[in-house]
């Protein structure tokens, strides 16, 4: 595994441990936002992912649909 998509994948463990347990059920899609993000990094690469998930987050706001919504293959 290339070195910036394992730092990346590292730095959202870390906050998944450390920080998403204080927002236990705030994320309106499934998989959750940050699961997400890990899954198309891991799948697309640190940029293509992390574009990705930007845009995922954008759309994580009540005027937006909920639901579940998969990384593009």
């Amino acid at each position: 595994m290339r070195l910036g998509v394992r730092l990346a994948l590292a730095l959202l463990r870390g906050y998944k441990i450390f920080i998403s347990p204080y927002f236990r059920g705030c994320c309106r899609f499934v998989p959750s936002c940050a699961d997400f993000a890990a899954e198309a990094i891991d799948r697309h690469g640190v940029l293509r992912g992390g574009w990705l998930a930007a845009r995922r987050l954008v759309r994580c706001q009540p005027l937006c649909a909920a639901g579940h919504d998969p990384v593009p293959s």
